[in-house]
C-alpha cells in the first residue's frame, strides 16, 4: 500500500531501498523556505541498522502490513527456542539472539506474538508482565528511607532487578518484560 511521505507515523513498517524499515521517530518540518518534509528515523528490521531519511509530501513509500501470529513457547534447544503455532500446530525455531535479552522471561506454555513478513519471522513480542519468584534479595540497611531506596534482587530466571525494601526472597512479584523493572507484588 503506497502512502505519502507526510503520512508516515512511528511504528509504520516501510519498504525502502529494497529492505524493511520501521519508523522509530517522525518529525514534521516546515522550513521558512522550500516545501515541508518529514524527517524520519528508520531502523532496519533485518539487521538493526539505523537511517535518517527525509520524505517530502510528494514522495510515496510502500507501507508493509505484517502478519501477526500467536505462538506458544515450548522449550529451549541449544541456541534455539522452539515455538508452536496455535492454529496449525507447526513448530518454529528462533535463535536466542533473535529474541534478545528478553528470552530469559520465556516460560513453558507462554503465549507470544510473532510478526511475519512473507512467512519469515522479523519480530517477536512477549507479554507485558510476567510473574516470577525472587531467589535472593539483599537485606535492608537500617536507616535508609523507604521512599527512595530500592535494593537488588535476583529472580528465578537469573535476571537482576531492583525491588522495594519490603520484598523478601521467596516472594512472587510481577515484572515488566520491556523495562525489566519491578511492577508490584503478585497476588
Amino acid at each position: 500500500m503506497k502512502i505519502n511521505g507526510n503520512e508516515i507515523r512511528p511504528g509504520n513498517v516501510l519498504e525502502h531501498q529494497g529492505t524493511l524499515w520501521a519508523a522509530v521517530k517522525v518529525q514534521h518540518v516546515k522550513p521558512g523556505k522550500g516545501g515541508a518534509f518529514a524527517q524520519v528515523e528508520l531502523k532496519n528490521l533485518l539487521d538493526g541498522r539505523k537511517l535518517n531519511e527525509r520524505f517530502r509530501s510528494a514522495d510515496s513509500v510502500e507501507r508493509v502490513r505484517l502478519e501477526q501470529k500467536d505462538f506458544q513457547f515450548l522449550y529451549e534447544q541449544g541456541d534455539n527456542l522452539v515455538f508452536m503455532d496455535t492454529s496449525s500446530y507447526e513448530q518454529l525455531e528462533l535463535a536466542k539472539d533473535f529474541v534478545g535479552d528478553r528470552a530469559a522471561f520465556l516460560q513453558d506454555g507462554m503465549m507470544v506474538t510473532v510478526e511475519m513478513y512473507e512467512e519469515k519471522p522479523i519480530g517477536i513480542s512477549l507479554p507485558q508482565h510476567v510473574t516470577l519468584e525472587i531467589t535472593e534479595a539483599d537485606a535492608v540497611v537500617k536507616g535508609q528511607t523507604a521512599s527512595s531506596s530500592y535494593k537488588p534482587a535476583v529472580l528465578e530466571n537469573g535476571v537482576k532487578v531492583m525491588v522495594p525494601p519490603f520484598i523478601e526472597a521467596g516472594e512472587r512479584i510481577i515484572v515488566d518484560t520491556e523495562e525489566v523493572a519491578y511492577v508490584r507484588r503478585a497476588d
